[in-house]
């Protein structure tokens, strides 16, 4: 017996009647052979963490502009504490840590630069409308490996295009990982937003104080807790009335004194309108994209941007529209000034 075939087996022993197990997969869309060491689960999941998309995301803005600090979250940081909390809920749950840590690891594999910022910019320029959830189950089907895409199955790409608050994916570990995605980022943007001076941990409602708790580690404990409580033994994921009133809650909060703040709005303004200059000079001279040149300018310039870096976004802006002095002093015709004159 192989080591992948006993983890196989122990799979059948333990995980719940509900639980997808490896063995159990619908595949790959090119099916290869099979791993001695390793479930097709916990390939997938080797195959997005050495990926170039998931090393990008340590320069993606989650909530707050870096601004010189070391400790805000990126849009990494928040991907492996959503696979945190994912691996916690499915384990209590007797479901598959494998199957929702890939999907977990590679939810976010799609996000543009700047933050949700930056994906309102996208879905206002782009035929078709931009979405996050969308453009990461494209980067793992047919942008990475240089178009060859990284070839998961099928359970992991439904859950990392089905992760958002108003999917359906077809899995339960799916669904823990919608959940522990929203849990991860309303728990450690309050963390950042106090961090920031935003927010004081006092400001956060009594009402969601009350059920929760009073601070990042309670409230993730609280949430957690209730999820496993009122999902165990179902073939279902749910909160209970009383902790769900608070997480919705929550939520509008932050998206009041958050999200939606004037300074915030501010910073829009500005990734807006990087974006919308590096766009339409792109679509202008699609000779800077790469991919598929058979594919239209508009989709190559969608992948391109959303691929971007915040700090790969902020360069290209600046040698595309920023003047540098070293170009000006040497234009055609000119001659470099000297030192006082």
């Amino acid at each position: 017996m192989t080591v992948r075939e006993r983890i196989e087996d122990e799979e059948k022993q333990r995980l719940s009647p509900y639980a997808v197990l490896s063995a159990d997969t619908r595949g790959r869309d090119n099916p290869i052979g099979a791993c001695s060491l390793r479930t097709e689960f916990q390939r997938d999941r080797d195959r997005i963490i050495h990926c170039k998309s998931f090393r990008r995301l340590k320069h993606k803005t989650q909530c707050f502009l870096p601004d010189g600090s070391d400790h805000y979250r990126t849009r990494l940081t928040h991907t492996l504490e959503v696979a945190q909390v994912a691996r916690t809920l499915a384990r209590a749950l007797q479901l598959n840590e494998d199957l929702a840590e890939a999907i977990a690891l590679g939810h976010d594999l799609g996000h543009t630069c700047f933050g949700h910022m930056g994906e309102r910019t996208l879905n206002r320029l782009c035929p078709g409308g931009f979405r996050h959830n969308e453009q990461s189950r494209r980067v793992v089907e047919a942008l990475e490996r240089e178009g060859e895409g990284l070839n998961l199955c099928w359970e992991v790409r439904d859950g990392i295009e089905q992760h958002r608050s108003d999917g359906k994916p077809a899995t339960l570990e799916g669904k823990v990982v919608s959940y522990a995605d929203r849990i991860a980022y309303m728990s450690h943007d309050i963390d950042d937003a106090t961090r920031a001076g935003v927010l004081r941990a006092q400001d956060v409602p009594s009402s969601v104080r009350a059920v929760l708790g009073e601070d990042h580690g309670e409230r993730i404990d609280s949430m957690i807790r209730d999820i496993v409580e009122q999902s165990a033994d179902r073939p279902e994921i749910v909160m209970s009335e009383t902790v769900y009133a608070a997480f919705v809650e929550l939520r509008a909060f932050l998206f009041d004194k958050i999200y939606r703040r004037p300074d915030a709005l501010e910073e829009e303004r500005k990734a807006d309108h990087v974006l919308t200059n590096l766009y339409h000079h792109c679509v202008e001279h699609p000779e800077l994209l790469p991919g598929d040149a058979s594919e239209p300018v508009s989709a190559r310039c969608r992948d391109f941007l959303a691929g971007m870096t915040d700090r790969f976004a902020l360069g290209m802006y600046k040698d595309l529209f920023l003047p540098s002095a070293q170009r000006i002093d040497f234009l055609p015709g000119t001659l470099p000034q000297k030192a006082g004159m």
